[in-house]
């Protein structure tokens, strides 16, 4: 359960950019545990909210990932390819409208049923955005396309089948490092939905 909203008196905003999505900087007093009150000023980018989904085939023992350049990794020295699952802005839709789409729009396969698993704040110190969190079961028979993104949007995806297994294995050895695919990744197997899933695997 949420709890009560801080009791925060807000001094100002101000607009740093408005290009592709909003960055501005809020001065506000804050309540201290003491009972002082402190002047501080944050930078929040706000991009929406959004969701990701985890599509696994129980009878293969597969997972369907997919893997993009993400400019801001390159920036931060990775190679700039990212293994991650399918995800999305809303873009006001709801959550269970919107990944449906960002599964076909990236991956091909056209999910009829999901199934919601929790929701989370990704990176809480400067960006607004909760994602919505998914799984579904998916194969042949729901492949309706390639996938591979929207072109005109610059997207240009692989689609990637992995076992259950070495899905395991990369998280271990770092070739899955972001963190809504390792979160959904670990949820699966906590759950133990997968066939041999354990919370004793070395990853976790």
């Amino acid at each position: 359960m949420q709890s009560e909203r801080a009791k925060v008196r807000m001094i100002k905003s101000e607009v740093l950019s408005d290009d592709w999505y909003s960055l501005k900087k809020y001065t506000f007093d804050y309540p201290r545990r003491d009972g002082e009150w402190q002047r501080q000023s944050r930078e929040v980018y706000d991009r929406g909210n959004g969701t990701a989904i985890l599509l696994y085939n129980l009878a293969r023992q597969t997972l369907i990932l997919t893997r993009q350049f993400r400019c801001p990794l390159w920036v931060n020295g990775h190679s700039g390819l990212l293994l991650e699952v399918p995800a999305g802005l809303l873009d006001n839709e709801a959550p269970e409208v919107r990944i449906k789409a960002e599964a076909e729009e990236e991956t091909g396969y056209r999910i009829e049923q999901v199934q919601k698993v929790f929701e989370a704040f990704m990176s809480p110190g400067s960006v607004t955005e909760k994602l919505h969190f998914f799984i579904a079961e998916y194969d042949a028979s729901l492949r309706a396309g390639s996938g591979g993104g929207i072109r005109d949007e610059g997207e240009d995806i692989e689609v990637v089948e992995m076992a259950w297994a070495d899905a395991l294995n990369a998280i271990e050895n770092g070739e899955i490092t972001d963190a809504k695919t390792i979160m959904l990744i670990q949820y699966v197997a906590l759950k133990g939905i997968m066939r041999g899933s354990s919370c004793t695997h070395s990853s976790f």
